[in-house]
Parts: structure tokens; sequence; C-alpha cells
């Protein structure tokens, strides 16, 4: 029934989308926070403790509340946990308003607007850029964002649904995203920081789990658009970005939509100290070496919106055919 329960927590979060300060995501920042002021020693064997007890142990409490429901009350309770679970971990709203804002700003012959948008969503100075690398790192980062909310999620559910696990695939996925990412950014805040071994624990252990999903979304995108350029760029460009799973799927977009894209070096460069942001010219950081591609323009923000609502029909429609031949057979 996972088929029926992505449609349904698609189509409830495109009606009714979770504000971005809501009590489920506040009390998962405070569980990690607890969890990090608790466990976190510095040491590493407390380190990995630290992270299963972020991560696993609400995996495990979805995945016990969903045999439960299963076994004491029948699989229509278990399916509507799971579009709960799958409305609280997937939805291009969680995002996408960013994506849409910048994209009006450049429509609207706005750049000051843009690039403070920018900024103010990914925390870092934009003040420099000029309108083609505006529209390059929002192509970036929202693919990124998509990949995370959306496909990295349904990829974990999918797969472990078939084992009658789907619920617990999602939590892991994403809590296991946003304590590698809230966690480093407590470091670099300086606010009750983590220490590195917890750091480098997670960021290993999401690096681990994103693996497979971010090569799924490669592929995915790779199917509905130019599919021999992206496995080209898949192929021979991926490792010019910082990060092999996000190397992956940008390279694959870049050759889906013949994109020039590099830009991903341009990282959080917040001050830790309240002065503001600091210039990433300044600490030193410069681009990636940039896949081949045009010149990323306003135009190709619709080639993206388009490739990843694509990529979500060629899911559902996977999802559909297999929920299909089960009942069939």
């Amino acid at each position: 029934m996972s088929f029926f329960a992505i449609l349904f927590a698609l189509l409830i979060e495109q009606v009714r989308p979770l504000a971005r300060h809501n009590p489920i995501h506040n009390g998962l920042r405070l569980w990690a926070r607890w969890v990090s002021r608790n466990f976190d020693t510095g040491r590493r064997q407390h380190a990995v403790v630290a992270w299963s007890l972020a991560t696993v142990l609400p995996a495990l409490l979805a995945l016990g509340v969903h045999w439960l429901l299963a076994v004491f009350l029948g699989w229509p309770f278990a399916v509507l946990w799971s579009v709960a679970v799958l409305y609280a971990t997937l939805g291009f709203r969680q995002f996408s308003h960013h994506f849409t804002a910048i994209r009006d700003a450049l429509d609207g012959g706005d750049e000051v607007l843009a690039r403070q948008l920018l900024a103010e969503w990914q925390q870092v100075d934009a003040s420099e850029l000029p309108r083609s690398e505006i529209v390059r790192h929002v192509i970036e980062y929202s693919v990124l964002a998509a990949h995370r909310h959306v496909f990295g999620v349904l990829a974990w559910f999918s797969v472990l649904a078939a084992f009658g696990f789907g619920p617990a695939g999602a939590v892991l996925y994403r809590m296991s995203e946003f304590v590698n990412r809230y966690w480093r950014h407590r470091a670099q805040v300086q606010t009750q920081p983590a220490s590195p071994a917890l750091q480098s624990t997670a960021a290993g252990a999401w690096a681990a789990i994103d693996w497979l999903p971010a090569r799924i979304t490669a592929l995915a995108f790779a199917v509905v658009g130019s599919f021999e350029d992206a496995i080209d760029c898949w192929r021979n460009y991926a490792q010019r970005f910082p990060n092999d799973n996000d190397g992956v799927i940008l390279a694959a977009t870049s050759g889906a939509v013949n994109v020039r894209l590099g830009g991903e070096a341009l990282k959080s460069a917040y001050a830790p100290n309240g002065q503001g942001f600091r210039s990433s010219a300044a600490e030193g950081m410069v681009d990636t070496e940039s896949t081949p591609g045009r010149e990323a323009e306003i135009g190709h923000l619709r080639s993206i919106v388009g490739l990843v609502w694509r990529s979500v029909v060629l899911w559902m429609v996977l999802l559909a055919l297999l929920t299909l031949a089960r009942l069939l057979g």
C-alpha cells in the first residue's frame, strides 16, 4: 500500500503544507539538541550512541506504531499512519517557497532582492553574484533540496515498505540528514556545539544512507531528461563537486537539462560571532570546475521544475505498476 500512502501524502502536502515552525520539526530539533547535550562526550563510541539515539530510535518508534496499528486495528490504519509519517518527512512545500520567491524576483528584474533571498535561504554571501550565478546556485540548492525532501524519502520508504518497514525508512533518512546538518550548524554558531567526533559520525552515516537514494535520483533525472548527456556528466564530472552524493545528482542534472553547474562550492559563510555574512572570497573559497552545458538562464529554472515533476510522475507510475502487479499476483 506504499503507492497510496505516498500519493495521499503528496496531495495533502500540496493542499496544506506544514508550517516552517511546526511542532513536529521543533520537537525533533529539541530531541537532537538534548541527545548531543547528554551523550556527546567527544569520544567516537559515544558519538555512535548519540547518533543512534537521535536517528534510529525515532525510526523504531515510527515502525512500532505502524506494526501495532496493523495488528490491532488493521491495515487501513497502518496506511493512515504511513501517510502521516510521509506528510511530516517529505514535501516540496518545505523548500519550494524559497525557489518561487527567487524566481519571481528574477522574473521581475529585481536582482538585489534575489541575492538577498538566496543569502537568507542558504546563509551565504551572495552580494557579488551576477545574474547567471544566482540562477546557477538556485538550481543547485533546489535540486538538492528536492532530493532530500522528496526523492530520498521516497527511495527509503519504498524499498523498506516491501519488507513492512516503510515508515522507519522515511524517518531514518530524514533524521540522518537533519542531525548531520543541525549538529554542523550548532558547531558553526558556537551554541552548545557538537564535538568533531559527533559531527564526523553523523556525516559518515549520512553519506552511507544517502548513497543509494542519490543514485536513484540521478537515474530518474536521466530517464526524464536528456539520458545520454546526463549519464555522460554523471560518469565524467560528478567528482568535481565537493560531496560525492551531491555531485552525482548535480552532474546528472547538468546533463539532463544542458546547464553548466559547479557552484556548490559557495558554502555557508555566516559569521558565528554575530557580525553578519563573511565574504566567501575573503575566506579563500572558490568555485569548483564547472560541468559542460549552457550558462544558467532564467529559463533553466522552469526546466528544473519540469524535470523534478516528471521524476515524481515516473516514481508514481513505477509504484503503481508494482502495486498492480502485487494485487494481481
